[in-house]
């Protein structure tokens, strides 16, 4: 397996604009001669390029995205966006140059007016936070289309225009490969759209160009502490979009002290989202606020509350009350109070957004809300035996939350399965193991994607987080994947659980450079059939 990134979704007619137009309308330098040229797109990398594209090129880690440009040119580019020093380097490229003291930080609104963004009639919901992004955009993707309207979305999982679908690689995409989703979903009238938005993305200028029309915050937690110094840090890298460059209005659930904070810090108006009772303790993360008192705690005032009536194997039942009174009383076919709280902040941003609280009861009130969510908490056993779930979670706050859900619904053991990420935050894994070995019975610690680092130290630095935290919890240490799932296999039965967290939907593991394929969905339930549990 290569690893190559997928396609990206782009407009089948593109509107050709003038490249003298762009220099102009952004008061870029020229070298060379534009006047006869349109441009129809933009690209980051070449291996993106279409014939009639703009190419950027922007330093990278290892080498400057200019000193690609005669390759560029080769694909069918037209000229080249680039800073001064990337000007000079592809001065023998043979395209007429544009320059920019940044060009990363030009591509959104280039590509913005390449694509005609602000012309775009669709509804556009960007969600953010540490937890749950991927939910609420598929949920929100479900409501829109049980209320009849053409949605699509674009998550970690993958980009979707109605039923077309490609897998992603990165959880929000490069702005130039945004613009031209959106312009693509432009042409065959989708009306609305979500967006994950991570913190990265709002650093790194891949929504620039866009303004939504309503944002919505989940929860933050420990996470990305390699990429932020602290989640302060992280904190304000998020909070960037609850600003009037970015969105019209947004929609905070208030779950501690993080979500109370946005609130008080935002530059749009906000609308505020109470999670009821008996939520799972999230463990602090470093550097957080104090965790929420009784009284005056964060959401004792919010607009809307949500209440979990039902937990069961196979859905979760709530209602969710507003301003007013009113009220809205479904389920999703998802487990965990944490599942219903990302369904009821798609609600409310689509009430935020002109939607009719009546008019979504209706749409969810028969069959509740139709929701497929991949690799998040997904069960993939059959009737007979342990129930096996297969996860995205990878921070502890994901750990607490999920293995909450299933011990609420489980009778029998509860056994999890995990691995965490090598050349990534380092500084969660022993509470990643800590929360394994609170929350199961039995702990098996596996390899996930080490990536350039060691597993072997990847492992023990989860085996002792665990075994600190509970001394005598059984914990398995197997490296292989395969191996690993089937030794959980072989310690549960009919009533136990397996909660298999941190694959999720992806279909490879990733060790030394090299991705190799491998879906854990797949090979659990191949293990199922193994012995006898699935048919």
């Amino acid at each position: 397996m290569t690893g190559s990134p997928p396609t990206a979704l782009r407009p089948q007619h593109p509107s050709p604009r003038s490249l003298r137009g762009l220099a102009e309308a952004f008061g870029f330098e020229v070298r060379g001669r534009i006047d006869e040229l349109d441009v129809t797109g933009v690209a980051i990398s070449t291996g993106a390029v279409h014939g009639g594209d703009l190419y950027v090129g922007v330093p990278g880690r290892n080498a400057h995205g200019a000193d690609y440009a005669a390759k560029a040119a080769a694909n069918g580019a037209i000229a080249l966006l680039t800073d001064v020093a990337g000007a000079e380097r592809a001065a023998d490229a043979g395209l007429p140059i544009l320059v920019t003291p940044d060009a990363r930080a030009a591509l959104g609104e280039v590509a913005a007016w390449i694509h005609r963004t602000a012309e775009n009639p669709a509804a556009l919901f960007g969600v953010t936070g540490t937890n749950g992004k991927t939910s609420v955009v598929y949920l929100l993707y479900a409501i829109l289309r049980q209320l009849g309207v053409t949605a699509g979305l674009t998550s970690t999982a993958e980009r979707r225009i109605g039923d077309e679908a490609v897998t992603s690689s990165l959880t929000t995409p490069e702005a130039s490969e945004l613009h031209a989703l959106l312009a693509r979903m432009r042409e065959v009238d989708v009306r609305a759209v979500g967006i994950e938005v991570s913190a990265q993305a709002l650093s790194r200028h891949r929504v620039d160009g866009i303004v939504f029309d309503v944002v919505g915050f989940t929860n933050l937690s420990h996470d990305h502490l390699d990429d932020y110094a602290s989640m302060s840090e992280y904190f304000h890298a998020k909070r960037e979009l609850f600003t009037p460059e970015r969105a019209r209005r947004g929609v905070v659930t208030i779950e501690s002290e993080w979500g109370a904070r946005l609130v008080a810090e935002s530059r749009i108006p906000v609308t505020t989202l109470a999670i009821g009772e008996d939520a799972p303790d999230a463990p602090d993360a470093p550097g957080a606020p104090d965790a929420p008192g009784a009284p005056g705690a964060p959401g004792a005032d919010a607009d809307w509350r949500l209440d979990v009536l039902e937990e069961a194997p196979t859905h979760t039942a709530f209602r969710l009350t507003g301003p007013g009174g009113r009220e809205l009383a479904t389920r999703i076919p998802l487990i965990g109070r944490y599942n219903a709280a990302n369904a009821a902040l798609a609600i409310v941003m689509l009430v935020e957004a002109g939607n009719d609280l009546d008019l979504i009861a209706a749409a969810v009130a028969d069959h509740g809300i139709d929701a497929y969510i991949p690799g998040r908490t997904e069960r993939v056993s059959g009737t007979r035996g342990p129930v096996v779930y297969i996860d995205y979670g990878h921070t502890p706050d994901a750990f607490a939350h999920a293995l909450d859900a299933i011990r609420r619904t489980t009778d029998g053991r509860v056994v999890m399965v995990f691995g965490a990420d090598g050349d990534r935050d380092t500084t969660k894994r022993a509470q990643m193991g800590a929360i394994a070995a609170r929350g199961a019975d039995v702990v098996v610690i596996t390899d996930f994607h080490p990536r350039w680092e060691d597993p072997a130290a990847i492992r023990a630095a989860l085996v002792e987080g665990a075994r600190a935290a509970v001394p005598d919890r059984e914990i398995h240490e197997i490296a292989d994947q395969r191996a690993a799932f089937r030794a959980a296999l072989a310690l549960v039965g009919e009533g136990d659980a397996i909660l298999y967290a941190g694959p999720g939907h992806e279909d490879y593991q990733e060790v030394a450079g090299v991705k190799h394929p491998y879906s854990a969905r797949d090979d659990a339930r191949l293990a199922l059939q193994e012995a006898g549990w699935l048919e």
